[in-house]
């Protein structure tokens, strides 16, 4: 079973205020290097621990960027939702990826980055 999804982050403090401040995950555990989030019932936390400590922890190095092969996905209710939740996200520090516009498929999605550079989609398949 998953129970968390780890991020190594560059500045804690800026990712923990993005995801508390700016998106609303509602925050678990707040200790010196290390903060998560309880996502809801049945999700999975999400972790938040230095980028270096992470990679140490790993015994990795801690050099790389570009797409790290994973992307986080949201899925609301309302394509209102969609665009409120990337306004939320731009405003607390991350940045426009894809603008949300509708899919051939006929859903709804666009997608935001952190500051770190993680992937969030979010998509609706509610025509409203």
């Amino acid at each position: 079973m998953l129970s968390a999804i780890m991020l190594g982050v560059e500045d804690l403090d800026r990712a923990k205020t993005f995801y508390a401040d700016g998106l609303g995950f509602k925050i678990d555990k707040d200790t010196r290097g290390f903060v998560s989030f309880d996502l809801g019932e049945g999700s999975p936390q999400l972790a938040l621990y230095p980028w270096d400590a992470a990679a140490k922890d790993a015994g990795v190095p801690p050099e790389g960027s570009g797409f790290r092969g994973a992307s986080f996905h949201l899925n609301p209710d309302s394509r209102d939702v969609v665009d409120q939740t990337i306004r939320a996200a731009v405003a607390a520090g991350g940045s426009v990826v894809r603008e949300a516009a509708e899919a051939r498929w006929g859903g709804y999605f666009g997608y935001f980055s952190d500051p770190d550079g993680y992937l969030w989609k979010i998509t609706t398949y509610a025509t409203a």
